[in-house]
């Protein structure tokens, strides 16, 4: 249910757990042809809420009849106003479109922003300003797949398990342009794709710390949540996932070959880890469970630090509260510089 109430300047919506969040958000409509950013909340019942409409990017919101509330909140770098380049990534499959936002000065530090499953690199434009803060070019990139970068030669994701060859490639192409040193920061499947960077691949020795928000740790525990959230036994989603390890998965997902399972299992494999890592998870997710993130940073105190929200779902924490967000990536900037 979606109204909107131009004179007023507020829509209303059906009280999903996302809708009745604070914050700011980004609502796309009549079949994400149309964007709208929102704001407050400005009355709730039990049936609806309704939130102040902050701005409409493009799209007729007053015809829309149904939405989809999202963490977006930006769409392009010049939402943001600093200077940015389009550039393409050279990859195995081909160049991958990016945006390049420039630190002031040329300080060699790099954040190489990875987005999520089945979103795109604007997904990452809210971390842009606290890292542009902190002296921090930040690369914005795609992956194989996504609907910007090339697609592979069975066009379905890999979970992280071919996605961070891409991410790899970010780094070698920041290498080339001036990076001394490298955080990378996933989000959602972005936070497996990065973490699986780190410890594969040949340019790791220039990666300084990773950044995750509402990130997947183990592909495991996320199938057996959302095969609960059709009202399946968890253990349909474990079979799923099983599925795509087996060399014979691909007649059912019509990948080409199997994913590494194992190796996606980052609690499994946390001793593999050797770089600070700073953890953004809400308990409430909705989406990818918080307790493989529990479950690593209990398994690594020493190098991984945890900020744990209650109440801002799924890749929202920053819309939620981006003064806590920023704080607590800053914080940890600051600490990844002292070490």
């Amino acid at each position: 249910m979606l109204g909107f109430d131009e004179n007023a300047g507020t829509v209303t919506l059906s009280p999903a757990l996302d809708a009745v969040v604070p914050g700011r958000y980004g609502l796309w409509f009549s079949r994400d042809t149309g964007h709208a950013r929102l704001g407050e909340i400005v009355h709730r019942s039990p049936r609806s809420v309704t939130r102040r409409v902050l701005g409409v990017d493009f799209g007729d919101l007053a015809l829309a009849a149904r939405g989809r509330f999202s963490g977006w909140f930006y769409l392009s770098p010049r939402d943001l106003g600093y200077p940015f380049e389009e550039v393409e990534i050279p990859t195995s499959l081909g160049p991958a479109p990016a945006w390049l936002i420039p630190s002031e000065a040329a300080t060699g530090r790099w954040a190489i922003q990875v987005h999520g499953r089945a979103v795109s690199r604007a997904e990452t434009l809210r971390a842009v300003p606290v890292f542009h803060d902190a002296g921090y070019t930040s690369l914005l990139v795609s992956y194989r797949n996504d609907g910007d970068a090339p697609s592979s030669g069975d066009g379905r994701y890999a979970l992280g398990d071919a996605e961070w060859l891409d991410v790899e490639s970010a780094i070698q192409f920041a290498v080339e342009h001036g990076a001394r040193e490298v955080v990378l920061m996933g989000w959602s499947m972005g936070g497996v794709t990065v973490l699986q960077t780190a410890t594969r691949s040949r340019l790791a020795g220039v990666v300084r710390g990773l950044v995750l928000d509402s990130p997947v740790v183990d592909w495991a525990s996320t199938f057996e949540f959302q095969a609960r959230l059709l009202h399946l036994p968890g253990f349909i989603g474990s079979v799923a996932f099983a599925v795509v390890g087996r060399n014979w998965g691909g007649r059912v997902t019509g990948r080409d070959g199997p994913i590494d399972t194992g190796r996606l299992d980052m609690v499994r494999n946390s001793a593999r880890l050797t770089l600070p890592v700073l953890l953004l998870h809400s308990d409430d997710d909705g989406y990818v469970p918080s307790d493989a993130s529990h479950a690593l940073a209990a398994a690594r105190p020493d190098i991984v630090a945890m900020e744990t929200f209650s109440v801002a779902r799924h890749t929202k924490l920053w819309n939620y509260d981006p003064e806590r967000w920023e704080r607590a990536i800053t914080k940890w900037l600051i600490e990844l510089g002292a070490k």
